[in-house]
């Protein structure tokens, strides 16, 4: 909290030409750059780096499409180490790995060149040698993508030779059009159980270093608790599959592709598509489950309009990293998914505290549901508070004889509610809290007809922003005072989820601290 990003960003330093954290997008933005270079009559060199796991998702083709016509000098650097995050799928791939097999074509026309050079009339010989090549490379190294995308393909080279990489980074530089130049790397390379493990490796909290092991051991998260009850449901039940975008580890599906191998998808980072695919799953008949982290979510909105609610398909959305996600900061925080899945007709939201929640809600959106449904679940294990309430869309989960105050709010914050109202409580403040268990488009009737119970003064708390979040649907229900606590209409830092609670000031001690600041309460709390 309060140091450096793990990803660029520019108001960090001049070098850090963009924000990222998402993939996929770095030829477009460069593609961007690139124009406006050439628009200002500037002089300067624009370089895309993108990862053969990047590769795999629709907006590099669209810019490559593009980018490969436009005439512009521009470099791409794909940097190919087999792996996204997990093990790459598709057709990609397999172009790529043939690519790979070709890369003694390139020494040898170093060592030829390099002999050319050393006789009169060399260079005349090595243009007409050049020609030649071409005509032996579209034998040699059949005629790649890119190339047909018009681009000019350099490559493969190996990335850990730094001597070769950097004599086609200045071929590149002389070039003045698009050039592709293909990298192979190891991913995790000089880090033995990196380089074993690459997956487990590519994000991680705190391990010991010299052992490679978690500095401690795991605990039981809502990911887990996901895949386990999804395996169990489709051990009997032959209708339901599975589809996650790169992520069958962080979504906790790696036992089903195990075990469910002909049920389960990886469609590669390609959000979009992994929620079209679902659409025509449920068209036929099947149960799709797509397991999506909240922050990728973002990029299927128009599917999960277009091709899923309109036809009000039965798809089941699993959004795993709903509300505070902690260290990737701005881009990865899910607290955008409240105000953009409500705003979708007919798409139900349910919202679990729990484990026994989640297992509940996951039965009902499967069996007893027949249009879309997404249920929202953290990072991390759970909390204190592990009753099974999810029967209900809203719950009195703390009652008080005469409450002062109603907390409102819904998934893991009910903890935090829970612990404000018990600090209230040593100040002689009676505080209740209710929990939502439903946040779609239902939610104005639940809180309409549930505002009369509550409190003159309700406080809603929420880990996502502020607009289209259920504080908004409150103030137009309740007669009393309504007071927001939320993320804001901001992006937020990185730091643990603890350190961006206190920031929101959304953690149980805020909570109640803003309740007993309140000039309205008694001696107590203003003491």
């Amino acid at each position: 909290f309060g140091g450096l990003s793990g990803f660029m960003k520019p108001s960090e330093s001049v070098t850090d030409p963009c924000v990222t954290g998402h993939a996929s997008n770095s030829v477009s933005v460069a593609l961007g750059m690139a124009h406006a270079r050439t628009l200002k009559n500037q002089k300067y060199h624009v370089v895309a780096v993108i990862g053969d796991g990047a590769m795999t998702g629709g907006m590099a083709y669209e810019a490559l499409n593009n980018a490969g016509t436009s005439g512009e000098p521009l470099l791409v650097i794909l940097n190919d180490n087999n792996m996204s995050i997990a093990k790459n799928v598709g057709g990609l791939s397999r172009h790529l790995s043939r690519l790979r097999v070709s890369s003694g074509y390139l020494d040898a026309k170093t060592r030829v060149k390099e002999r050319l050079a050393r006789i009169p009339g060399g260079g005349a010989l090595t243009r007409h040698i050049s020609r030649i090549k071409a005509r032996m490379k579209r034998v040699l190294l059949p005629t790649t993508l890119f190339e047909q995308m018009g681009f000019t393909y350099l490559g493969p080279v190996d990335g850990h030779n730094l001597k070769s990489v950097c004599e086609l980074l200045a071929q590149a530089k002389k070039m003045k059009k698009p050039v592709l130049l293909h990298v192979m790397t190891q991913k995790g390379r000089g880090y033995t159980p990196s380089e074993q493990q690459p997956e487990q490796y590519h994000g991680v909290s705190p391990f010991d270093a010299a052992a490679g092991v978690p500095a401690a051991s795991g605990k039981a998260d809502f990911s887990a608790c996901f895949g386990e009850t999804l395996c169990t449901f489709a051990e009997k039940d032959a209708r339901i599959c599975a589809i996650t975008a790169a992520m069958p580890s962080g979504t906790g599906l790696n036992d089903f592709a195990t075990r469910f191998a002909d049920r389960f998808f990886d469609v590669g980072i390609a959000e979009e598509h992994a929620v079209a695919m679902a659409a025509g799953l449920a068209a036929q008949g099947t149960v799709p489950v797509v397991a999506l982290y909240s922050t990728f979510l973002q990029r299927a909105y128009d599917q999960l309009v277009h091709d899923v609610a309109i036809s009000h398909l039965h798809v089941v959305l699993c959004v795993d990293r709903a509300g505070i996600v902690g260290a990737d900061g701005a881009t990865h925080n899910g607290v955008l998914d409240v105000s953009f899945l409500r705003s979708i007709p007919g798409l139900r939201v349910f919202c679990p505290s729990n484990f026994a929640e989640l297992r509940s809600m996951m039965s009902r959106a499967i069996y007893r549901e027949d249009g879309p449904v997404a249920i929202r679940y953290p990072r991390g294990g759970e909390g204190a508070f592990q009753d099974d309430t999810s029967a209900a869309p809203i719950v009195h989960v703390r009652a008080c004889a005469q409450p002062e105050v109603s907390l409102l709010t819904y998934g893991i914050m009910v903890n935090e509610a829970l612990a404000a109202a018990a600090l209230l409580a040593e100040h002689g403040i009676e505080a209740e809290v209710w929990k939502l268990n439903e946040i779609d488009e239902t939610t104005e009737q639940t809180l309409a007809q549930t505002a009369a119970q509550m409190a003159d003064w309700c406080v809603v708390v929420e880990d996502v922003v502020r607009t289209g979040g259920v504080g908004q649907t409150m103030s137009a229900q309740h007669n009393g005072r309504v007071d927001l606590l939320n993320t804001g209409d901001r992006f937020l830092p990185h730091g643990s989820v603890p350190e961006i609670y206190r920031c929101c000031g959304i953690d149980a001690q805020s909570i109640a601290d803003f309740i007993m600041q309140n000039p309205t309460m008694g001696e107590g709390a203003r003491g």
